[in-house]
């Protein structure tokens, strides 16, 4: 749509008349986007059809793709689940074996096979068996209960890793589409000046420098569209890869960035420093240095070795000048601890308990420290969209549309316009960006710090670090009006 304005002393102000139309475009669309009425919906966009490479690969609806739905495909796309399910398993096979008893020996046994001038010998067969003693085996199932224990908490906490990294992303998808959609708006804008600009030189009411002018800065805002455009594609293959399906083709997201949840922040605080896996993984580890310590101290009890058998002694009787034959034989036998009683043993699981127990204060230390800087970005960037929803955009709004109407009324310059103008829609990037920072700082700190849904859960060995598979986020942070 194009308005052109009627004839007034133009020159006097020496403006180019492509300018008011530009002007009246512009206010034509601000004046009906939500975000820069402060409103409470976003602007609506369509539905963006996704073409994809396989039918798997299709998803969302017509009012698009949800952050539930989202979390649906991470549950059963991202590998790192299916790993942390494995570790569980594997736990849980491995406390089967430690509890099981030794296994007995089966053997042969020859004395003196040729021996002798009688040629006779003692041939036969024994079994051997060690009897554990000092419940010994019961605190080997007690120690890797804990590590099964473990195993659990860790799948816990991959998957809240995951389901916060998919949030993160999709609030960050979810900006990101905000913004190209308003560089589109501006971007039009800026087409349609150049449209008229062109009409109004054929007609000669406009200058060749104003042409080129309104050219300059249509090839300017076609640049910000194809740089969002970019930022959108790049969320959202990060998104995809988090999701398991890396070939999904770009959709629209459904949701509202301005849709914030209450909450106190020192609730979770405390929430965080409490219940958070890494925390309870390093309960649990004191549990099992608890354990090991009463393992270690059961050792020196010996284990009862039992052996015996049968055998045919073919040596001659001397009387009856007849092989003696059958005869059997049995050992019972302890390891007496008079030199090794496990002491040293003893000694480092007693240190390894106190460091364990010294490890679960440092997690919740780490942990708050950690959450100090989110939580000075969550209050910084919630009162950044305060300000923005409800006293800078509404004024802006409302100054860019006094500096139009003194425009057309020949009252003002229309450099006054074009800042007013230029103003707005920086608040309204900043407001986006401030939601976007609002929900990625929200996520991490009710998610108890837990990113990096795509690192492996790890292995045995590495059950009993838990604080260094924990990152806090970097937000971006909202840029200040120009």
């Amino acid at each position: 749509m194009k308005f052109v304005r009627k004839e007034r002393p133009v020159q006097s102000l020496h403006l180019p008349a492509w300018l008011t139309v530009r002007a009246g475009i512009l206010l034509t669309v601000i004046v009906v986007s939500p975000l820069a009425s402060g409103q409470d919906q976003p602007v609506s966009t369509a539905p963006t059809r996704a073409v994809a490479t396989s039918a798997p690969d299709q998803v969302g609806s017509e009012s698009g793709l949800t952050l539930a739905e989202l979390e649906q495909m991470a549950f059963s796309g991202n590998p790192t689940l299916a790993q942390a399910a494995a570790e569980v398993r594997a736990a849980t096979a491995r406390k089967l074996q430690g509890g099981l008893y030794p296994n007995p020996t089966f053997g042969y046994e020859g004395d003196q096979i040729r021996g002798g001038i009688q040629g006779g010998g003692e041939q036969g067969f024994f079994v051997s068996q060690d009897i554990v003693l000092g419940g010994k085996l019961g605190l080997n199932r007690s120690i890797l209960e804990q590590g099964k224990r473990q195993a659990l908490v860790e799948a816990e906490e991959q998957r809240q890793r995951v389901i916060n990294n998919v949030r993160m992303l999709y609030y960050q998808a979810l900006a990101a589409q905000e913004l190209v959609d308003l560089r589109h708006k501006l971007s039009q804008l800026a087409q349609d000046a150049v449209e008229t600009s062109h009409q109004l030189g054929n007609v000669g009411q406009a200058d060749q420098p104003d042409i080129l002018q309104a050219e300059v800065e249509g090839e300017q805002e076609e640049l910000a569209v194809a740089a969002a455009e970019q930022k959108q594609n790049r969320v959202w293959r990060e998104l995809a890869a988090m999701i398991g399906k890396p070939k999904i083709a770009l959709v629209h997201l459904a949701g509202n960035l301005e849709d914030l949840p209450g909450g106190n922040p020192d609730e979770w605080l405390r929430a965080m420093v409490e219940d958070s896996p890494a925390v309870k993984i390093a309960q649990l580890e004191v549990l099992k240095a608890e354990a090991s310590v009463a393992r270690a101290k059961r050792e020196p009890i010996p284990n009862l070795q039992l052996r015996g058998g049968l055998q045919k002694n073919l040596e001659l009787e001397a009387m009856t000048n007849h092989a003696i034959g059958l005869q059997g034989f049995a050992e019972v036998g302890v390891e007496i601890p008079i030199f090794n009683r496990n002491q040293g043993n003893v000694g480092a699981a007693k240190a390894d308990f106190e460091r364990s127990q010294q490890e679960v204060q440092r997690v919740r230390l780490v942990l708050q420290e950690r959450a100090a800087a989110l939580l000075q970005n969550y209050a910084t960037s919630r009162l950044t969209v305060e300000r923005y929803h409800d006293r800078m955009i509404p004024r802006a709004r409302k100054a860019y549309e006094l500096y139009l109407k003194s425009y057309s009324g020949m009252a003002a310059a229309y450099a006054q316009v074009l800042i007013a103008q230029r103003t707005l829609f920086q608040l309204q990037a900043n407001y986006v960006t401030a939601l976007e920072n609002v929900w990625v700082n929200l996520v991490a700190l009710q998610g108890f710090l837990l990113s990096d849904g795509l690192e492996s859960p790890g292995d045995a060995g590495e059950m009993d670090r838990p604080v260094g598979k924990f990152s806090a986020p970097s937000p971006t942070t909202a840029t200040q009006p120009e």
